[in-house]
């Protein structure tokens, strides 16, 4: 089992920043690749970045690709999304998750654990 709890969200004009962190307790969090997603009201939960095992490969969703940035400190046991240049349409319930893999996944169904949550408003 892995226990995942998200922090760091909240309101932020456009154009401000945030950084999300995920805090993971149990299985060996530091041996899988893990990912963050989102969903807005009304609409399907969507990949925003993954980040593999070791930290050296990272994947972004085009929408957010030279915003944010993904990464893992795993001596911390803890990755973290930094998010700038934050645009309204940005506003979602952000999820990390860990993948029971050996790579990046981007498909939330290949994804075995994940947090409850976090959300993020931008106003604009």
């Amino acid at each position: 089992q892995v226990q995942l709890e998200e922090s760091g969200g909240g309101l932020v004009q456009a154009g401000g920043s945030l950084r999300l962190s995920c805090a993971a307790s149990g299985r060996t969090f530091s041996s899988y690749p893990m990912g963050w997603f989102r969903q807005a009201p009304g609409k399907e939960r969507e990949f925003v970045a993954a980040i593999s095992w070791s930290g050296g490969s990272t994947y972004y969703a085009d929408s957010v690709k030279g915003r944010f940035a993904i990464s893992r400190d795993n001596a911390k046991n803890t990755a973290y999304l930094q998010m700038n240049s934050l645009k309204p349409e940005d506003t979602a319930v952000y999820y990390c998750a860990v993948a029971l893999s050996t790579y990046i996944r981007i498909l939330s169904r290949e994804y075995d654990y994940w947090g409850q949550g976090t959300q993020v408003t931008v106003s604009s």
